[in-house]
C-alpha cells in the first residue's frame, strides 16, 4: 500500500476509537459517573494529541504505559484516598441524587378502588401484551393499555385509553397471570385522567400517588400526607426531619442514607474514639511485630542453613538445598490450610505430640499469644527457603581468600561469620530485607488463611481480632463488619500505603548512599 493509503487508514482507525472514547465518556457523565466520565475523556484528549500530532510523535510508545500505570496504580490509589475523606458505607451507598429519586418513586395507595385487569398476548417473539382494566362500580367501562413487552419491564408507566372492545387474543389463564406475577410487578398504567395505577394482586390494579413533594430549591420533601419535611444533611449522609414534622423528633434520619464528604473524620476515629484507637494502636504495633519477627527469624533461619550448606566438607549439599527448598515451591495457600489442620486444638497432629511428651494442649487459635506465636512460626517456616536461596547467592560472592588469611590468625567460625562474613554480605542483603518487611507488612492471605484475625478482641468498637494486622483489619471493616465501613477502611488503606512508601523511599535513600 501507498504511505498515502497507510496514513489515511491509521487517522481512521485513530479517529474512530477516539469517538468511541468520547461515547464512552458521555454515557458515564449521563449515568452520574462525573469524574470516571471526566477522566476517560481527559485520557481520550491526551490520546488524540499524541497520536494525531507530528510533534508528539515519539510519545507513541510510551503512552499504553504510562496509560496503563495510571489506570491499574493511580487510579486506584487515588480513588482509596477520596473514599478515605467520605462516608461511603453500606448505610450510605447511593448518591445524593439517585436518594432523592428513591423519594420521588416512593407511593401510597391513594384508595380503595381495585381495577380487575386480563391480562392479553398479542404478539409473536419478543412476546407483547396488552392489559384491559375495568373500572370499578362501571361494568361498561374499559380501559386497554398499548402493547408492551415485560423483558424487560417498560421503565415509565404504560398509556391506557378508552376502550371497548377487548383484543382479539382471548385472555391469559390464571395459571399464566401467577407465572408472570413476577415481571408483571413492576409494571404500571397511567389512565388518560393521569391517576397511577400498580399492581396490587393476582387480577388486581390500583392508584397510587407519590408520597413525597419534592422542594427542588433545597432538594427537600414534604410529606403529602401529613405534611412532614425532610431536608438532606450533608455531615450526616441522610435526610433528617425538620422541626416542624409530626411524624418523629427533629433530626431524626428517614430513608436510606447518600454519600457525602466528611473531612478527616475517618482519620481522626482512630485518635478520638477510644472503641477504635485502643484496637488501631494494638493492631498497628502487633502488624510491626510481625513484620520485623517475620523477617528475623526468617533471616535466622535462612542464613543459618545457607552458611551450613556452603560448607564444602558436607556430603549431599545439593540434595539438602533440594529439599529445604521444597516449602518455597509449594503453594502458600496449600502449607497454610495443612499448618491449621497441624495446630488444631482437639485432632491436630502437634498437639497430639506435645499432649503424649507433656501432657498439654495448647489453645493455638483461642489464646491471643499462642496465636501470635503460631504465625509467626508458620511464616518462619514459608519465609526461610527465600532467604537461604538469597543468602547462598551472596555468600558465594564472598571471596575465600579473606577466611585463609583469618585461619592464620587462628580465628574461629563464629568470629569470621560477624567479623567478616556479615559485614561484607550486609549491603547487598539490606534491600531485600526491607522488601521483605514490607511484604510481610501487608501479608493478608496468612492471616485471613490460618486465623481470620482471631480471636476477637473483647470491646472493640469495630470487627477487630487479636491476630490482625493492618491488611486484614481493614479488609474486615469493609467487607465482614455489618456496617462495612469502606471510607474509614479506606483510611486505614491509606496510612499502610503511607507506611510503605515511607519504607520503600527510605530504601532508596539507602542504596544511593
Amino acid at each position: 500500500m501507498s504511505p498515502a493509503v497507510v496514513r489515511v487508514f491509521y487517522h481512521t482507525v485513530v479517529a474512530g476509537l477516539i469517538a468511541a472514547a468520547l461515547l464512552l465518556s458521555a454515557r458515564l457523565y449521563l449515568g452520574g459517573e462525573t469524574l470516571v466520565g471526566a477522566g476517560v475523556l481527559l485520557v481520550t484528549a491526551l490520546a488524540a494529541v499524541t497520536y494525531l500530532w507530528a510533534r508528539a510523535y515519539t510519545w507513541r510508545y510510551l503512552f499504553p504505559g504510562l496509560l496503563g500505570f495510571a489506570i491499574f496504580v493511580l487510579f486506584p490509589l487515588g480513588y482509596t484516598v477520596y473514599v478515605s475523606f467520605t462516608n461511603y458505607s453500606s448505610a450510605h451507598l447511593l448518591r445524593l441524587p439517585q436518594v432523592v429519586k428513591y423519594f420521588q418513586d416512593e407511593t401510597y395507595l391513594a384508595s380503595d378502588a381495585k381495577y380487575p385487569f386480563a391480562l392479553h398476548r398479542v404478539g409473536g417473539e419478543p412476546a407483547t401484551y396488552v392489559l384491559v382494566l375495568s373500572t370499578p362500580g362501571d361494568e361498561g367501562a374499559r380501559y386497554a393499555t398499548r402493547p408492551f413487552g415485560l423483558e424487560p419491564a417498560p421503565a415509565a408507566p404504560v398509556p391506557a385509553t378508552a376502550e371497548n372492545t377487548a383484543p382479539d387474543s382471548p385472555a391469559l389463564p390464571l395459571r399464566d397471570v401467577i407465572a408472570l406475577r413476577a415481571k408483571l410487578q413492576p409494571v404500571s398504567v397511567v389512565l388518560p385522567d393521569k391517576t397511577v395505577l400498580t399492581n396490587t394482586g393476582l387480577r388486581e390494579f390500583g392508584p397510587r400517588l407519590p408520597l413525597w413533594k419534592h422542594n427542588p430549591e433545597d432538594d427537600s420533601f414534604t410529606h403529602v400526607q401529613n405534611n412532614s419535611r425532610i431536608t438532606p444533611d450533608a455531615g450526616l449522609g441522610r435526610f433528617v426531619l425538620a422541626a416542624d414534622s409530626v411524624m418523629g423528633k427533629a433530626g431524626e434520619p428517614v430513608g436510606p442514607g447518600f454519600r457525602a464528604r466528611v473531612g478527616l473524620a475517618n482519620y481522626t476515629k482512630v485518635l478520638t474514639d477510644k472503641g477504635i484507637q485502643g484496637p488501631f494502636i494494638r493492631i498497628f504495633f502487633w502488624t510491626v511485630v510481625f513484620a520485623f519477627g517475620s523477617v528475623a527469624l526468617s533471616l535466622a533461619v535462612g542464613m543459618t542453613l545457607a552458611v551450613l550448606l556452603e560448607w564444602k566438607e558436607l556430603q549431599g549439599r545439593k540434595i539438602y538445598r533440594t529439599l529445604l527448598v521444597l516449602p518455597y515451591a509449594v503453594p502458600a495457600f496449600i502449607s497454610i490450610l495443612i499448618f491449621k489442620g497441624l495446630f488444631n486444638q482437639n485432632f491436630g497432629e502437634i498437639n497430639q505430640i506435645l499432649d503424649a511428651l507433656f501432657g498439654a494442649k495448647p489453645e493455638w487459635f483461642a489464646d491471643p499469644l499462642l496465636a501470635k506465636v503460631m504465625i509467626l512460626i508458620v511464616n518462619t517456616w514459608l519465609g526461610f527457603p527465600y532467604m537461604m536461596i538469597v543468602c547462598t547467592g551472596i555468600l558465594q560472592s564472598v571471596p575465600d581468600t579473606i577466611y585463609e588469611a583469618s585461619a592464620i590468625d587462628g580465628s574461629n567460625a563464629f568470629h569470621d561469620f560477624f567479623k567478616l562474613t556479615l559485614p561484607l554480605i550486609w549491603k547487598p542483603l539490606f534491600p531485600l530485607l526491607v522488601a521483605s518487611f514490607a511484604f510481610n507488612f501487608n501479608n493478608f492471605l496468612l492471616i485471613y488463611l490460618l486465623t481470620g484475625g482471631g480471636p476477637d478482641m473483647v470491646g472493640a468498637a469495630t470487627v477487630a481480632g487479636q491476630t490482625d494486622i493492618l491488611v486484614s483489619y481493614t479488609f474486615r471493616i469493609a467487607f465482614r463488619d455489618t456496617a462495612q465501613n469502606f471510607g474509614y477502611a479506606s483510611a486505614i488503606a491509606t496510612v499502610i500505603f503511607l507506611i510503605v512508601a515511607s519504607l520503600a523511599w527510605w530504601n532508596l535513600k539507602h542504596q544511593k548512599n
